[in-house]
């Protein structure tokens, strides 16, 4: 058994708990993916077991240390390439033996790997970082050559347990294929965190992390979804049928009520009549009025056990549906010419980023921004919008307004309250109550309004963007989207989606997620290749 999870429960400094009583177990070689909301705990949970983390409660097994490829990469940007492999106590014994030092702890640390530093190039090698050497600075590291460190780790060790956490975020396509070839030809015990749906059908079974515990599905990302839909249909079946039972219920409610009218009334009749004696018409009266009291309460109870259960579907029924926020339509008339650039580049470092490109932007074009990492993509986004330029006129540009949203949503002031944010943007001038209700539509509890956005997630500061811009009076023209799925979870990546897909303006977009790419309708691209 590789990894073997009992009654786990987890909470925070705080005492806040975050999730209890999870179990489950993954078999030698079998591959998982995990998902789940932001803040559920997934990356919790990977920490946990790996040992960096110490549960509340519960019990963890692994079969040997495994390999841990971290999400957040800045923590180790003071550790040499060596030591983030966890293989700088070999190499500095291997040398002290070299120099002729017979200690035997320089031995005991070198464990008779002998070959440590062929093992570590050719590893480095293997994820084209054969630039680097063992004892350079993580920090001097781009992204996703700090991530292909930790990747490179896996070919060093040969671990038998693997966990992944968000692997692709920072990978360029080239990057990306070659991580879901290690997945599928590694033999390990895989367990991984990502919302990379290429990534997430590769693996057989998938488990979802909830405030209600872990659940497994015998199937990939694509299966998963399907169960999720299905269970989204039963609940409206179910909600449709106690809607039903409810103004059945009301009405049986209504005739009760109207029976205990009637029958006071008859006896207030008789009572002034004199055909009953007193005493008698009395108890008659408390009878019948004891009787539909009864009846009275038991309805009542039916009709409050009915409500909370259509409260409880409809927010099963809110937390799988896909929400959509509405940032309006652009004004421009379709085909009106934005940008034409003729044999552009730009000079960094004494040369060309890249090789010259020649375009033209129209207004509705729904367009990808494809190349390396490294090749200028971000560089080539800011000559189009206008916030760099170059020293030779290559660009011209129409008159046009943009909206730039980054993978970091730094549209978003971090000082800001979620609410305050809201309110600055408000250029329509709506209502207090209409921007809550936003809010509230766009799943910002109210508990949320009050937090500053530096706390909040990626998946929230991306709706909290789209929120300000839906209360804002200028609607873009243009939509610049630079790597925005990084940072989201599976909801929040849906949530983008169904409002990228929608907006009828000119799309401008960086993502190596294939996915998102065809769910938003790209239709055209422009290539960089690195300059020669």
């Amino acid at each position: 058994m590789s990894i073997k999870i009992g009654a786990l429960s987890y909470q925070h400094p705080n005492k806040e708990r975050l999730f209890e009583q999870i179990t489950f177990t993954l078999g030698k070689g079998e591959k998982a993916a995990l998902v789940g909301d932001n803040g559920v705990g997934k990356s919790t949970l990977l920490q946990l077991i790996v040992g960096t983390l110490q549960p509340s409660a519960g019990n963890i097994f692994t079969s040997s240390a495994p390999w841990y490829v971290p999400q957040h990469l800045g923590q180790y940007n003071y550790f040499t390439v060596a030591t983030a492999l966890r293989v700088d106590k070999k190499l500095a014994a291997l040398n002290a033996i070299t120099q002729g030092c017979t200690e035997q702890q320089y031995f005991n640390d070198l464990a008779d790997d002998w070959e440590i530093e062929d093992k570590i190039y050719a590893g480095l090698s293997k994820w084209n970082l054969g630039h680097l050497t063992p004892m350079q600075s993580m920090g001097e590291l781009s992204g996703g050559e700090k991530t292909k460190v930790f990747l490179a780790g896996i070919e060093i060790h040969a671990p038998e347990i693997i966990l992944l956490d968000e692997p692709s975020n920072h990978l360029d396509l080239t990057g990306r294929k070659q991580l879901y070839e290690m997945i599928l030809n590694n033999r390990a015990t895989l367990l991984a965190i990502s919302h990379d749906r290429t990534l997430l059908n590769l693996l057989p079974e998938t488990l979802e992390l909830s405030p209600f515990g872990l659940e497994a599905y015998g199937g990939n990302f694509d299966f998963y979804r399907e169960e999720k839909e299905g269970k989204i249909n039963a609940l409206q079946n179910e909600l449709h049928e106690q809607s039903k039972t409810l103004k059945l219920t009301q009405q049986k409610a209504r005739d009760v009520a109207e029976k205990r009218r009637k029958i006071e009334s008859r006896g207030q009749a008789k009572g002034k009549s004199g055909s009953l004696p007193r005493i008698i018409a009395g108890g008659l009266k408390s009878k019948a009025e004891g009787t539909t009291a009864k009846a009275l309460d038991a309805q009542d109870e039916k009709l409050n056990n009915i409500n909370e259960n259509i409260r409880n579907i409809r927010g099963q029924i809110q937390g799988y549906q896909v929400l959509k926020i509405d940032i309006g339509s652009s004004a421009l008339h379709r085909g009106k010419i934005l940008v034409d650039a003729e044999d552009l580049t730009y000079n960094f470092g004494g040369g060309p980023l890249w090789e010259p490109l020649t375009f033209q932007i129209r207004s509705g074009d729904r367009l990808q921004i494809k190349g390396d990492n490294g090749v200028g993509k971000t560089t080539l986004l800011k000559l189009i919008s206008g916030q760099l330029t170059t020293s030779v006129d290559r660009i011209k540009r129409g008159d046009f307004t943009y909206l730039y949203l980054d993978q970091d949503y730094t549209l978003v002031s971090p000082d800001l309250t979620v609410f305050e944010q809201i309110q600055h943007y408000n250029s329509r001038n709506l209502q207090e109550h209409e921007l809550k209700s936003l809010l509230i539509y766009s799943q910002f509890e109210r508990q949320d309004w009050d937090k500053k956005a530096a706390v909040l997630s990626g998946g929230e500061k991306m709706k909290l963007s789209l929120c300000c811009l839906a209360v804002s009076n200028h609607t873009p023209d243009m939509l610049i989207l630079d790597e925005p799925t990084n940072n989201l979870d599976m909801r929040s990546l849906d949530v983008l989606t169904a409002t990228t897909r929608d907006f009828n303006g000119t799309l401008l977009v960086i993502s190596h997620d294939e996915y998102f790419i065809n769910d938003i309708g790209i239709n055209k691209s422009i290539e960089i290749k690195k300059s020669i």
